[in-house]
This record gives C-alpha cells, sequence and structure tokens, in this order.
C-alpha cells in the first residue's frame, strides 16, 4: 500500500521528507520469519528489562499538561509544554530517565505527528472550534500554538479538562511549537529511549486499511531514523498492536491497559487477566498498566514473569514515590511518571537500598527502606488507597 505524497505545502515545510517519499512497505529485514509465530529468543524485552532493575520513563516528556488542575496537584505540574522537544529534550538530561513516552497520529497527508487528543481546539471571534487531528494536513496542524518563526500567524491552543468537560486555554510556563515524529528522532539525544504510543480514537472502529496506513507512516520514519536509539511501541487498541507486531520484528510492541480499572467495550481491554492474553496470542512483548490495576491484582506480576512478559505501569499513583517503591519491591519493570526528577531520583535511591538494605535516598533526603512488617502494612492500605481520587 502507498503512502500518499506530502502536499506541495507539508513538503515546503521539510518536516515530514520520510513520509513523503516512503516506499510502499517496510525493509525486508524488519519482516516476520516465515510460518507465522516467531522464535521465544525473537521476543526480547525493551531496554534489557529482564536484566535490569525498574526503569523510569517521563510521560509525554517531562509530564502531561492537565489544564485546570490545582496549584500543587501532582499531574499537571509539568511547566513545560507536554509532547514537544523542550520536553523531551530536559527528560532526557536526567540520566537516570531511561525513556519517554509520547503519542503518534497521522496526519491526512501521511506524515506521523505529536499529539495526544483526538481533538485540536482554537479559538475564532470568541468561539471555540475544533477538528480532528487525523484530518488535518501538516501544515495546518503546525500552525497551532507558539511558531518557530515569530512572524507567523499562530491559532490559540486551548483543551478539555478530563474531569468536567470544560474548555480552557491550554498555558504552560514555558511553550514549544508542535513536532513531527521526524523531528524527535533527530533532534532529542539519541540516548534516550522512545516510548511510541500508537494513537487511535476509541469511537471509531478502524478497518485494517486505516490502521495499516499510518503504522506503515510511522514505520518508514523509525525504520529510517531511530539509528542505535532504544525504541518500543505500545498501543491500547488490541489490533493494532497486533498488526505493528506482524509488521516488523526489530522493535517490542506492548498492550496498554486500564487494567480493570474502568469498562471498555472491547473485553480484550478490561482486565490484566485479558491483558496477558492478548500478548501471549499476538506474540507482543509486554504490558503497559494502569498501576492501580497491578496494585489490585500483584498475582498478574507473577503470570507475567512466568509468560517472560515485561510489566510496566503508568497512572496518577506513580508520582508517589511510596508506590513506586512497593513496585519496586514487587518486581515491575518500570514506571511511566509525571514527576520525572522526583521519581528518577527516587528509583536510583532504591537502587542504593538495595545495596545497604536500610536507607532509601528521594531529592537529597534519606528515609528508611521498608521493614517486611511495614511491606505488609502497605500492601493491606494499598487498595484503600488506589480507590481515592488524585
Amino acid at each position: 500500500m502507498a503512502l500518499p505524497a506530502a502536499t506541495r505545502g507539508a513538503a515546503g515545510l521539510g518536516l515530514c521528507r520520510i513520509a513523503a517519499s516512503a516506499s510502499s512497505s517496510p525493509p525486508s529485514s524488519s519482516a516476520p520469519p516465515a510460518g507465522g509465530r516467531r522464535r521465544e529468543r525473537d521476543r526480547e524485552l525493551p531496554f534489557g528489562l529482564a536484566e535490569r532493575g525498574m526503569v523510569v520513563g517521563g510521560h509525554r516528556g517531562m509530564g502531561m499538561n492537565a489544564v485546570g488542575a490545582p496549584p500543587g496537584a501532582r499531574v499537571g505540574a509539568a511547566r513545560e509544554r507536554e509532547n514537544t522537544l523542550l520536553s523531551f529534550g530536559r527528560a532526557a538530561a536526567h540520566s537516570a530517565v531511561a525513556f519517554v513516552e509520547f503519542d503518534v497520529q497521522v496526519t491526512k497527508d501521511g506524515c506521523p505527528i505529536i499529539f495526544h487528543d483526538d481533538f485540536i481546539l482554537t479559538q475564532r471571534t470568541g468561539a471555540v472550534y475544533e477538528r480532528r487531528v487525523t484530518d488535518l494536513l501538516l501544515e495546518d496542524f503546525l500552525s497551532y500554538g507558539t511558531q518557530k518563526k515569530s512572524r507567523k500567524v499562530s491559532k490559540p491552543l486551548f483543551r478539555r479538562t478530563t474531569g468536567d468537560g470544560r474548555v480552557l486555554n491550554w498555558s504552560t510556563e514555558e511553550d514549544d511549537p508542535l513536532c513531527t515524529l521526524q523531528e524527535v528522532f533527530e533532534l532529542v539525544s539519541p540516548r534516550l529511549g522512545f516510548n511510541i504510543e500508537l494513537k487511535f480514537d476509541d469511537h471509531i472502529i478502524y478497518h485494517r486499511k486505516d490502521l495499516e496506513y499510518a503504522l506503515q507512516a510511522i514505520l518508514q520514519v523509525v525504520f529510517q531514523c531511530a539509528r542505535n536509539r532504544p525504541v518500543f511501541f505500545s498501543s491500547f487498541h488490541p489490533d493494532a498492536a497486533r498488526m505493528m507486531r506482524e509488521l516488523q520484528s526489530l522493535y517490542p510492541v506492548l498492550f496498554l491497559t486500564e487494567g480493570g480499572t474502568s469498562k471498555h467495550h472491547d473485553s480484550r481491554r478490561n482486565s490484566l487477566g485479558s491483558a496477558i492474553q492478548v500478548c501471549l496470542e499476538y506474540d507482543l512483548h509486554g504490558i503497559v498498566s494502569e498501576v492501580r490495576g497491578v496494585l489490585k491484582n500483584p498475582a498478574a506480576i507473577v503470570s507475567a514473569q512466568d509468560s517472560n512478559l515485561a510489566l510496566l505501569t503508568y497512572g496518577q499513583l506513580n508520582n508517589v514515590w511510596e508506590a513506586v517503591y512497593v513496585q519496586y519491591l514487587m518486581g515491575i519493570n518500570g514506571v511511566i511518571v509525571d514527576r520525572v526528577e522526583e521519581i528518577s531520583n527516587a528509583v536510583e535511591g532504591f537502587s542504593k537500598a538495595e545495596l545497604n538494605r536500610s536507607v532509601v535516598v528521594v531529592d537529597g533526603a534519606k528515609h528508611q527502606a521498608f521493614s517486611q512488617q511495614q511491606l505488609g502494612f502497605l500492601l493491606r492500605l494499598i487498595p484503600e488507597l488506589i480507590e481515592q481520587p488524585h
């Protein structure tokens, strides 16, 4: 299936050269072995997770922006605009951060771009105006928010709050232009790993050709730009995850799940047990679960380990170092966090605590490591903790 050539305006921007000149399929070396199912040795865990301790990933860079979050909230604390070169670059400056997670969608003219929401909002003559991101041409998408060239007119960015759906001005302390996947590969330190979330709208039923169109466009950029950078893919869409695994075998593919903390019409997304079955059936490399789902079902950690599956978590509890420490002791492979500096420093302290078995260092302060009795208390407390709003 051939990718469409970029429009004249997008090609002139020079920001999506790869998508504009892409061939119809990824390199043949990426294809799976003949005979269908891959050999177990081909299913290597990302970042050598089988041999390493817990790794830390920055959520959308240095953390997500929660529009309308109260001052001091654990989520929304990032001062940089999420999913931007500025945010990724600052995460890369922290040696304890192994990777950043970011959301990739594909524009109407075939360019993979970095943006989380399904719709992008602006204001015209006092009224809110929204467009589906995947309906935009690249040049249109890049016209939102701050611009690289000051003489360019930009559209102001607005965003809906996650709680009550109010539309508010999406302002951050430090802004940065929207960007493409190609720019992120070319301009962010190559030592920083990328967790590329394959973003699809939960309210749309995608045909195989639609999924393949987007995945092929993303793969063209990854194959030509990744070089030796650690990369893995993840997706809430089980069929997109399966297809990405079928299209290539160079990069691990993980299944994103709410882990039973919310209900979805697709039963494959409604429990950790289902997520493990999805991974085994589709030969995926692991799971990225909402942290509350794991803490509610710690037996799933053993099941994942027995199946040679990586297990990472995301969610607001990952911004609480004590909750991350419990996961560290339980054998979770990695955490995706918003408070990047605080939690990455804490996780560094966990490994030091393993050496002396007595002290954990968090933000330069020393804390006594948990005893078995204290850990037992925390595990009993967790079911109550995860039911509380954060």
